[in-house]
């Protein structure tokens, strides 16, 4: 196989090109939000953390996105997104972030799904070799995760909107080329171009080495295939422009150094930071912390408190890197907050604006009816609350479908779903005051069930035993 053509794209001279340090400072004065400040301005929000190369290239980075500049076009940026689980998590959502201020400032972005890369399992940031997944689950996670992506893009297209024309949002799975692929013709085109040496000297590689389990030779290939993913959405889709965690800088600069070597193009690379828990680790599927962001793992409740809870001296970084809200905006709810912390306004407001992104509207008002019956027994909140949402809130809780015959009891009610014990101990436990329906302590053992108030008007009873015992009731034939 012969490494495919590029198509030519003309180069940008500049004589006296101040280095990205100083134009990235010049932005932050010149503007806010608007494309010609876009790095500047993610640079003061702390969502970019490093680029790729800084400066020493024919092209400086932030003249891409300069609409002054001459023969000024729209950019497009890529970042790759592996399916080694089926759902996105939290510590996706920056790279996530940064795609979509991308779009908002007119340029086209790209989200690769890496049904092919995630089979070899990039060691960046880990200590040992990912769990072996084979073809189909790795397929079966691949179309999860674009659906995920999809959805995140629908809503934010839907919720965002800020009067601007936006650019393009694209999914993209690398097995779409890599399946054409035989493996002796590209190694023939395309390693040839890759140095040992260099591949060797990146710090992934070298800490693996290092360890006790070493390194195979499927996680050591890996950067070669990211380089290409770059060089293959550059020939396609002129994307200039890799995102990543701040843990994918090697294999960046192998995109870099692949494409600059066989094409003499330079393209450019942007880091954003990685979010850790309060103990430094790393969020994510492997670290078994992981605030997954499809619902059926974690409900819109569950992400909600994950940012209601945040502690106060990291909310305002949070909501910079989490939010759209512009920076004079989340100075007036930091001022605000400051003055009366016990409400934790500026975390609420956090929580709303991702859970929205995330799951939508209606996950939003579901993360609040949810909030409203758990923590401030709300009966009003009970009673519109669905199935699902019921099951999402109290996950541990023991579901029954009963009948309610005439005359039906607490005392029936509490055993039927299994409750509380027989006999004598059960009948105690009800007298005194060891069950609530509802949030309504219920002490009388023979009191016979009200519609209305023992049973909520959407059939559901909510039967609480003890502190943390709950028991969720569906009345048939109502």
């Amino acid at each position: 196989m012969a490494a495919p053509m590029l198509r030519c794209f003309s180069r940008c001279w500049w004589s006296g090109t101040p280095g990205l340090s100083g134009v990235l400072a010049l932005g932050l004065r010149k503007a806010h939000s608007g494309a010609q400040g876009l790095l500047a301005a993610q640079k003061a929000r702390g969502l970019f953390k490093d680029f790729f190369p800084e400066r020493g290239t024919k092209l400086e980075l932030p003249q891409l996105f300069d609409r002054s500049a001459a023969g000024y076009s729209p950019q497009t940026i890529y970042c790759g997104f592996d399916p080694t689980g089926d759902s996105l998590h939290v510590g996706h959502l920056l790279a996530l972030l940064s795609l979509f201020h991308f779009q908002r400032a007119g340029h086209n972005v790209i989200a690769l799904v890496g049904g092919a890369t995630a089979r070899l399992g990039d060691p960046s940031g880990r200590t040992k070799e990912r769990e072996a997944l084979d073809a189909e689950r790795v397929g079966a996670n691949a179309r999860a995760l674009r659906l995920g992506l999809e959805a995140l893009a629908a809503n934010h297209q839907q919720l965002f909107t800020d009067g601007r024309t936006w650019g393009s949002f694209t999914v993209l799975d690398n097995s779409a080329w890599y399946q054409k692929q035989h493996l002796v013709d590209f190694l023939a085109a395309v390693g040839g171009h890759f140095r040992m040496g260099t591949l060797l000297s990146r710090l992934s590689v070298q800490t693996r080495l290092q360890s006790p389990e070493g390194m195979s030779l499927a996680e050591f290939f890996y950067q070669v295939l990211q380089a290409y993913d770059f060089y293959y959405l550059f020939q396609r889709y002129g994307c200039r422009v890799q995102l990543g965690g701040s843990d994918q800088l090697g294999n960046i600069m192998s995109g870099y150094e692949f494409i600059h070597k066989l094409t003499g193009e330079d393209v450019f690379g942007i880091t954003v930071p990685l979010i850790t828990n309060t103990t430094g680790a790393k969020l994510g599927k492997s670290a078994g912390n992981a605030v997954w962001l499809n619902r059926d793992k974690t409900s819109p409740f569950e992400l909600y408190q994950f940012f209601v809870r945040l502690q106060d001296d990291s909310v305002e970084r949070y909501l910079k890197l989490f939010t759209f809200l512009p920076l004079p905006e989340i100075d007036h709810i930091m001022q605000l907050h400051v003055k009366e912390p016990e409400k934790r306004s500026a975390q609420k407001r956090l929580a709303a604006e991702v859970t929205k992104l995330v799951h939508g509207r209606e996950g939003l008002d579901s993360a609040k009816r949810c909030t409203q019956a758990l923590y401030h027994s709300s009966i009003d909140a009970l009673e519109v609350m669905s199935d699902q949402e019921l099951k999402e809130l109290f996950k541990e809780a023991s579901f029954s479908e009963l009948v309610l015959d005439p005359g039906t009891s607490v005392l029936d009610t509490c055993r039927k779903a299994n409750a509380i014990p027989d006999g004598p101990r059960g009948y105690r436990m009800i007298t005194e005051g060891g069950v609530s329906i509802n949030h309504r302590q219920v002490t009388n053992p023979e009191c016979v069930l009200v519609v209305g108030q023992h049973i909520l008007k959407n059939g559901l009873s909510l039967l609480k035993i003890g502190k943390r015992n709950f028991y969720i009731i569906k009345w048939l034939q109502l």
